[in-house]
């Protein structure tokens, strides 16, 4: 079998890399096809329609349904504003008068005499999407958005949390195994690579002294529990307000990061970066990244020389099953002919070596591609 293809991750100190940038509903584009464009400006906007306001007037008023709209203050389609006059009745003896106060801003978008029921339509919210990253419009997405491309160092992580950020990075730890005790000062408003492991101690301190964004080797579990407050299950994650951006390049518990990856992080240190948290590992990979344009534009060597090509011999790999787990290596040899493995099952195999010299054959199905 000449190769396969085996999903995987991108490690590379240069790539071309496009991110699609839309709009949660149509709205306005701001920019032109072919600007050039920073991480934190604003390439599209629009607005989402404000929250509802239910009231009911009947037992506000004391009255019946249809009475309500000539006790109406406002029309339809009209605005008002929070502890403004709404309603009220028009007794002969003014003692008797009831009043309701609008209880947000917003319009009138409907009265009814039949439920005596008044609809209020809260002010829409403004919705910005920024660039994200430094590099220039290719594509523009009519009404929905744009797509912006940049060249340089991507990185693609194995999990993360929070949002999408960008910073200086730092480099807290001088080798990939070492694990970090604690943050100084020095590290706030950067992205902080923080060695083997992301602990919740470090977590804690890096919100205190007001640090972007994390990234190491590996997250504990309780510790992923504690910084959410829930257990998370499977789900897409991206969206959670945490104070600041983690991204793991390993997996869950103490790993080294791994030498291609952290060589490339050192030799970007002080740049410019742009990380993202959110992951999806259901159909529809979504990986956490780190991107580090490339301000001079030109070409480095490291590319993506093997795009498409699947597992080939030479190939950078990342075994995801015991007991080789997390350890790194290329692919020395690929039997054409079926294995059995300890299960009893006949499968296709491969020799890895890894990065100490160490060779070992296991499954192709337990091992992660890691794109160069």
């Amino acid at each position: 079998m000449a190769h396969a293809y085996t999903p995987g991750l991108r490690v590379t100190r240069s790539a071309t890399v496009r991110k699609e940038r839309r709009l949660p509903l149509k709205g306005d584009v701001i920019v032109e096809n072919g600007a050039t464009v920073r991480r934190d400006q604003v390439v599209a906007r629009t607005e989402l329609p404000g929250d509802v306001v239910a009231l009911n007037l009947v037992n506000r008023l004391g009255c019946s349904p249809a009475e309500v709209p000539r006790y109406m203050l406002k029309k339809e389609g009209q605005e008002i504003n929070e502890g403004e006059p709404l309603a009220a009745t028009q007794p002969l003896i003014k003692w008797f008068k009831s009043t309701v106060d609008s209880p947000a801003s917003g319009v009138i978008e409907s009265i009814s005499s039949v439920t005596g029921q008044v609809i209020l339509r809260k002010p829409p919210r403004p919705v910005e999407v920024l660039a994200y990253v430094d590099g220039r419009v290719v594509e523009i997405f009519a009404d929905e958005g744009v797509s912006v491309e940049t060249r340089g160092a991507y990185m693609q992580g194995i999990f993360g949390v929070g949002g999408e950020c960008w910073g200086p990075l730092y480099m807290a730890v001088q080798s990939p195994d070492e694990r970090l005790e604690t943050l100084g000062s020095e590290c706030a408003g950067k992205i902080v690579v923080v060695g083997s492991l992301v602990t919740q101690e470090i977590i804690d301190r890096a919100r205190e002294v007001g640090a972007l964004g994390l990234i190491g080797g590996g997250l504990r579990d309780q510790d992923l529990r504690a910084l959410l407050g829930y257990d998370l299950g499977v789900a897409i994650t991206g969206d959670e307000d945490i104070g600041l951006t983690v991204v793991v390049t390993e997996g869950f518990g103490e790993i080294a990061i791994a030498r291609k990856t952290f060589d490339i992080l050192k030799d970007c240190a002080g740049k410019e970066v742009s990380v993202s948290g959110a992951t999806q590992i259901r159909a529809g990979v979504l990986r956490p990244e780190i991107i580090v344009p490339d301000a001079t534009g030109e070409d480095r060597q490291g590319d993506s020389k093997r795009d498409g090509q699947g597992m080939v011999l030479g190939a950078l790999l990342r075994v995801i099953r015991v007991p080789y787990f997390g350890r790194i290596g290329r692919v020395s040899t690929l039997p054409a002919e079926l294995q059995k493995v300890e299960s009893g099952a006949l499968v296709r195999v491969l020799e890895v070596e890894f990065e100490d010299g160490e060779k070992a054959v296991v499954p192709r199905a337990n091992v992660e591609m890691i794109e160069e």
